[in-house]
């Protein structure tokens, strides 16, 4: 048995879907532990794409128990296209699928109030997808929110409405000059909603500890990455929940004792999406290139991603925070055909050399990288299954990065598709 955390080690669109949907073969479930739709995983079966955005990537694989845990924030409706649209392309959804009772819903004046606060910050702005999904963990944390679990009382659930309308709607005119919402419109919009997502609201929690104690198989996984972490990200330029591994037993209701490894998918240079400092950023025609060559689009958003060389002092930082017991390395493809490869092995700032992440944010917007140049490989990479395969100095690459962290590398993902890596070690 092992239960065994996949978090992202960057800014995230690290390519966790793939990994996930990869390690799912030997697993017996995936259970999804924080965000909302405003993040997602793609992954390539035989040439067909599919992305998705809050339900877990081992949703493609049959007989698997997926779950989608207290932390995470649901839009019904996103939820319900997400599982409509499976189910058009052959895709089992059904008693595979467990939605937490605890799970908070974001609701109309989520999305409204996190529009209108982007708008009024101006230049300041964070960035966001406009989802709702700030604002719903606001109303979480300030014990105003609905859950999934109140869709099943519908007197319950027009209650809460009501009281949390008579508040919003009152901020949304006084200080966003919006025009506020209709009670009934939005309980008649989400008791259609219950109607079809009643059947896979569950004790989640339940679920998956006594799959622990039945000594199944579980992959943990998250979205966005550990930067992006609420708290041990680069705030205010984060996610507004626990994407590190920590958020895992918060956002599951299992406890630390139970997960036996935490696994990092770090991708071979770095990307970022939205505002906030990025020391490594290319912002020359080879950052677009890798853009391009890359697909670096928000799955979700399809915003275009910056792009940068590989972190060091980032990935210390993750590996800190989560306790990294090995890393997954994707996209080293991409690096194919370059003369010349940077590797960050820390930072100057006002003549201080910085080989740790600082958590100030107006001192590590001015960070220099400073890097270490390693020599390229003009060799294609894609779709190798064995590291010996690798051009010599792709091999070398590899060996830096655990060479400089001190981690080993357990995964390569050389491509796209389902069987394009090479298993260096096998997680379960």
């Amino acid at each position: 048995m092992a239960v065994i955390v996949i978090v992202g080690a960057q800014w995230g669109d690290e390519g966790k879907g793939k990994i996930v949907d990869v390690l799912t073969e030997k697993a017996d479930g995936v259970a999804r532990y924080q965000g909302g739709h405003n993040a997602g995983h793609t992954v390539v079966i035989n040439n067909e794409k599919f992305i998705l955005h809050i339900i877990p990537s081992g949703i493609l694989h049959k007989g698997k128990a997926c779950i989608i845990g207290n932390g995470v924030v649901v839009d019904p409706s996103s939820l319900i296209e997400e599982i409509d649209g499976l189910r058009k392309r052959g895709i089992e959804v059904g008693k595979n699928l467990f939605l937490s009772k605890n799970a908070h819903l974001i609701m109309p004046y989520h999305v409204a109030i996190e529009k209108e606060q982007e708008r009024l910050k101006g230049s300041k702005k964070i960035g966001t997808t406009g989802k709702g999904i700030g604002p719903a963990y606001v109303d979480k944390i300030a014990r105003t929110g609905i859950r999934a679990g109140d869709l099943l009382y519908p007197e319950i659930f027009r209650e809460k409405l009501k009281t949390n309308l008579s508040g919003i709607n009152h901020l949304l005119k006084a200080i966003y000059n919006a025009s506020g919402f209709d009670a009934d419109a939005i309980y008649r919009e989400y008791m259609g909603y219950a109607e079809k997502l009643s059947e896979y609201i569950a004790d989640t929690d339940i679920i998956i500890n006594k799959m622990i104690d039945e000594n199944k198989n579980i992959l943990f996984e998250g979205a966005q990455g550990t930067l992006l972490d609420v708290d041990h990200g680069t705030y205010p330029y984060v996610t507004s929940s626990n994407a590190g591994a920590g958020g895992a037993c918060t956002g599951l209701g299992v406890g630390p004792t139970k997960i036996t490894r935490v696994i990092g998918v770090v991708k071979a240079y770095t990307t970022r999406v939205g505002e906030g400092p990025f020391p490594t950023e290319i912002k020359d025609s080879l950052g677009e290139k890798i853009r391009e060559k890359g697909g670096e689009y928000g799955a979700t958003t399809g915003r275009p991603r910056r792009c940068g060389w590989l972190d060091m002092v980032v990935l210390r930082h993750s590996i800190r925070i989560n306790g990294l017991s090995g890393i997954v390395i994707t996209k080293l493809d991409i690096l194919d055909g370059l003369e010349k490869i940077k590797i960050c092995t820390a930072y100057r700032y006002n003549g201080r050399l910085y080989e740790e992440f600082p958590k100030e944010l107006n001192v590590f917007e001015k960070c220099e990288p400073v890097y270490e140049e390693v020599s390229g490989w003009k060799e294609n990479t894609s779709g190798i299954k064995d590291f010996e395969k690798l051009p010599k100095t792709a091999q070398e690459y590899i060996k830096n990065i655990e060479r400089i962290l001190g981690v080993n590398v357990e995964i390569i993902s050389s491509g796209q598709k389902r069987d394009e890596l090479i298993m260096l070690k096998e997680p379960f």
